[in-house]
């Protein structure tokens, strides 16, 4: 029996474009997530999971868009084609049916491996370019969502007792922005 080619998309920001991951590769239905990748709470994977079923074909763009990290990775991979599903990843051409051979073991610790080692060197230029532009004095971080007054007042306000709830709803700024506040 021939089942499903099911892919997987997952974005880390909502103003990235999903469409180039799987853009001209033949699949019956699509699950995205707009989340980090250091996310565990991803809903479309945890429905991908539950909606695939033996004899299907789970299709990711590349082996860092399925997981976190490589103990991640070797875990889901593991886990799908234990249940007859299998697993393709596009850009590094494999894909792996759970018979479990060493080569097939190797490949995807070996190519995971490099999958965790590119990202960490992204999030390490990534630092070292924004601590030269606070150097610069080009990086000034997001901007503040209320004036110094607002800030004076939410706090004279939530001091006199008032819910930092109700103050979060009406500065139209979260509860945990509040208490960010208040702890300066």
């Amino acid at each position: 029996m021939k089942g499903q080619r099911i892919g997987y998309v997952r974005v880390s920001s909502f103003d990235q474009n999903p469409e180039r991951q799987l853009e001209q590769i033949e699949v019956d239905r699509v699950f995205t997530d707009k989340a980090s990748g250091k996310d565990t709470k991803r809903p479309q994977l945890e429905a991908l999971l539950t909606f695939a079923r033996e004899g299907d074909t789970v299709v990711v763009h590349s082996m860092d868009r399925l997981a976190r990290n490589l103990d991640d990775l070797r875990s889901l991979v593991h886990d799908i084609t234990r249940r007859g599903i299998r697993v393709e990843f596009i850009k590094e051409g494999l894909t792996f049916t759970g018979d479990d051979s060493a080569m097939s073991k190797l490949l995807l610790s070996v190519m995971g491996a490099f999958a965790e080692f590119e990202r960490a060197l992204i999030r390490e230029r990534q630092r070292e370019g924004i601590a030269l532009a606070k150097q610069r004095g080009a990086y000034k971080g997001r901007k503040k969502s209320l004036r110094p007054e607002q800030i004076i007042q939410l706090r004279n306000r939530a001091n006199a007792g008032e819910k930092k709830s109700d103050l979060a709803r009406e500065y139209g700024i979260s509860r945990e922005t509040v208490y960010q506040y208040l702890r300066k």
